[in-house]
């Protein structure tokens, strides 16, 4: 079956509103953490071993960035370094209650949000956008990318 020539275009577009939503679920509620900062502690949240070079890689900037933005987490309180038990020249991120507690507000004002949207769609939909995103999670997981002249070879 070939793919519609416009599906990459609505994908896009569909992204574009998912991140709208998203961001739209935060931004009413007064979250006053910028999303980069609210990258940065979700970054931390799910790796534990981070340190501040190890961020910096993460986010692709260098780590005097890094450590910039962990200074302005650690002065609000959502951030604290601390010494690592393996090794004391290392210092290891670590979240605050505070930041434990605003990354679950913020997550459970998106899945409200991403559910008033599902609400509005027909129970079919919902089911065949499961099946599309689990299908689209598996091959994005499977890191083989189509090569330019393959791609030219479907399109022609």
């Amino acid at each position: 079956m070939d793919r519609p020539p416009n599906l990459a275009v609505a994908i896009e577009a569909a992204a574009e509103a998912f991140v709208g939503v998203l961001d739209s679920a935060t931004s009413r509620h007064q979250v006053t953490v910028p999303p980069t900062q609210l990258r940065v502690l979700a970054l931390i949240r799910d790796r534990p071993e981070t340190n501040v070079n190890g961020l910096a890689e993460l986010l692709d900037v260098v780590p005097s960035s890094a450590s910039r933005l962990c200074d302005r987490l650690e002065a609000t309180g959502l951030l604290r370094r601390t010494p690592d038990p393996r090794d004391r020249r290392e210092v290891r991120l670590v979240l605050t209650a505070a930041a434990v507690s605003l990354l679950g507000e913020v997550r459970e004002r998106r899945h409200r949000a991403v559910q008033a949207v599902l609400d509005r769609m027909p129970p079919r939909a919902q089911h065949e956008l499961l099946l599309a995103l689990l299908a689209f999670g598996q091959a994005a997981a499977s890191g083989t990318s189509p090569s330019p002249a393959d791609t030219a070879a479907r399109t022609a």
